[in-house]
């Protein structure tokens, strides 16, 4: 059976200024998953939001809060972003020193586990984790920053995985992050990812329009 094709727009590229108008407008134009991006400044140079952002939006919405912690030691948050609504917890294979440890948080407050690889960190890393977490994300830009170029040779990894997940009958999605736009997201989704992630290329001054877009190419394949 074929996997689910996601949209997750991230909500780091929305008008903050009319944040929850930008959510419904998602959401009406077929987003499942809202992709919540935290950033510390340490892990990555750039900081966002945390808890009380996410807190605030959780009843504006009934999408997916899919949480990507690109923080340091990650399982220190896990209980605290877990009851500010998130419903998939993604964490850097590179920034926990147990991976394992952190996956069984994610699942002791009940969420969905998701594990994510730097452009620079090769897909072998992460097999002793692909049959425990929900989703693997395979980051297509270095983490960071908003408004790259996705970098074609990542999209080998994204091969790599999922041919991984079809020989061992896994039911773990494939989510992609960075420099995904309308013209170029049928690479990642013929290299085999079933989660888009997509900031700008939504969000801007038809949100509706382009998250319907998206939308509506997913559901056509």
């Amino acid at each position: 059976m074929k996997p689910e094709l996601i949209l997750a727009p991230s909500m780091l590229s929305a008008d903050f200024k009319n944040l929850s108008e930008e959510i419904k407008a998602v959401e009406k134009g077929g987003a499942a998953y809202l992709h919540i991006d935290v950033m510390d400044g340490v892990f990555v140079p750039s900081i966002s939001f945390g808890m009380p952002v996410m807190k605030s939006i959780r009843s504006a919405t009934d999408m997916v809060f899919d949480a990507h912690l690109m923080i340091i030691d990650p399982i220190r948050y896990i209980k605290e972003f877990a009851a500010s609504g998130a419903d998939l917890i993604t964490f850097h294979l590179e920034a926990a020193e147990d991976p394992q440890a952190v996956i069984e948080e994610i699942r002791k407050y009940g969420c969905k586990a998701g594990i994510s690889i730097k452009p620079g960190t090769p897909f072998e890393d992460v097999i002793p984790y692909m049959d425990k977490v929900d989703m693997l994300l395979v980051m297509t830009v270095e983490p960071g920053f908003g408004g790259q170029k996705m970098m074609p040779e990542t999209l080998d990894k994204v091969r790599a995985a999922r041919a991984y997940v079809t020989e061992k009958g896994l039911k773990t999605d494939i989510q992609v992050d960075g420099g995904v736009k309308y013209d170029n997201i049928r690479l990642p989704l013929e290299a085999g990812a079933n989660i888009f992630v997509v900031g700008s290329a939504v969000f801007g001054p038809d949100t509706y329009g382009e998250a319907k877009r998206f939308s509506d190419f997913l559901a056509a394949q």
